[in-house]
């Protein structure tokens, strides 16, 4: 009776700790059907596509108007940092008429992953703490040292 009771103890307390690990999977962002996508063609207006797609996440009026729909799903294991599992940027570009000329739909086999919700941006001088930015400088022959 006791080996059985100390069994099942110990059985509950290695289990204990696998309670906890399970996978959270989250959409952020507009996730387009590719069935509203098929219903865009080439030549639709600009009220016909957000009737559709709703409000584009961003836009760009760089070589003619463009709207942007940009989704990414993520997975999170207990306590770790998110993992990217897919991203989407379907890309609506449109005329000087404001109808539909071209369409896109770029995944993350198309490029790298773009972290648009951390909302910074990263830049050289921030890899590296002040002492090393000073050294780095020093050992730089660009600068004339």
């Amino acid at each position: 009776m006791f080996a059985f009771v100390r069994r099942t103890a110990l059985l509950a307390c290695l289990a204990l700790p696998l309670g906890g690990c399970f996978t959270t999977t989250l959409n952020h962002g507009q996730v387009i059907s590719p069935d509203a996508l098929s219903e865009i063609q080439v030549g639709s207006s600009r009220e016909q596509v957000e009737l559709l797609l709703g409000s584009p996440s961003t836009t760009s009026n760089l070589n003619g108007e463009a709207y942007y729909y940009i989704s990414q799903k993520t997975e999170t294991t207990a306590f770790l940092a998110p993992d990217v599992v897919d991203q989407r940027v379907v890309a609506v570009y449109f005329d000087q008429d404001g109808f539909v000329r071209d369409i896109a739909n770029f995944g993350m086999e198309d490029g790298r992953v773009v972290d648009y919700l951390n909302r910074k941006t990263r830049t050289g001088g921030a890899d590296y703490g002040f002492l090393t930015q000073i050294l780095r400088g020093a050992q730089n022959p660009t600068l004339g040292l």
